[in-house]
């Protein structure tokens, strides 16, 4: 079954790169969209790999040819999707996987009510701090403010978890690998509209915990950690 949108998003430092290239190598028929971007390559990105990288004057241009499914500024940098990664995938039958941050998700999900909304938590600010300092250096410079920076938006974006109909904790990478692929088979299953095999109820068992109203067990430590409160309560 073809022509699924999955769109992950996740805070800077959460190990969504490496879960996805994992994912990738794992599962076929998805294609992966590699997004545009105005900040400089970092460390050892290489160009159309990570990302895209173009000038400001580009991009803008891009934006006023409508050439955007979304796009985001984030720390001063633009980001965004172009709509022709979208139908290249489906015209060759295949689904789509957006790495996305919360803006660009949010633009999506209003055009495309349909998408996957996946969302990938890191277990505690400790071990996100520990991960972007980590990249930090070896991309050659540790800045305690850029760390601070990323924390606190780190927060901002994990209240927004309730927008996503699947959630992970990547504290261990090759559950969080085996729980994304789940889902992507159980979403190509329910859309299949074909009979579950004991493997395929498997899948879908695994993909089943991880939705949103049967996670909040899980995802409580890692709300309370960053300090998100629940809504409609005082509950932190």
């Amino acid at each position: 079954m073809a022509g699924i949108l999955f769109l992950i998003s996740a805070p800077s430092g959460s190990g969504k790169s490496t879960l996805v290239n994992q994912l990738r190598s794992l599962v076929k028929n998805l294609e992966f969209s590699v997004s545009w971007t105005t900040r400089p390559p970092r460390g050892s990105e290489q160009e159309a790999r990570e990302y895209h990288f173009i000038t400001r004057e580009h991009f803008q241009q891009m934006i006023d040819a409508g050439e955007f499914l979304e796009y985001a500024d984030v720390f001063g940098n633009y980001y965004g999707t172009a709509r022709n990664s979208l139908t290249s995938a489906f015209s060759k039958g295949k689904d789509l996987l957006l790495d996305i941050d919360v803006q660009g998700a949010a633009q999506v999900r209003a055009k495309m009510p349909d998408a996957v909304n996946i969302f990938l938590m890191p277990p505690s600010p400790e071990i996100l701090a520990t991960r972007l300092r980590n990249r930090s250096r070896a991309e050659g410079s540790v800045q305690e403010e850029v760390i601070a920076r990323r924390l606190a938006r780190a927060r901002q974006e994990i209240e927004n978890y309730r927008e996503y109909g699947y959630i992970l904790v990547n504290d261990v990478l090759d559950r969080a690998v085996e729980e994304m692929a789940a889902i992507v088979a159980a979403e190509r299953i329910a859309r299949s509209g074909g009979p579950a095999s004991p493997q395929d109820r498997e899948l879908l068992a695994i993909a089943e915990r991880c939705r949103q109203q049967n996670s909040e067990a899980r995802i409580q430590p890692v709300l309370q950690a960053f300090g998100v409160t629940k809504p409609g309560t005082n509950e932190k």
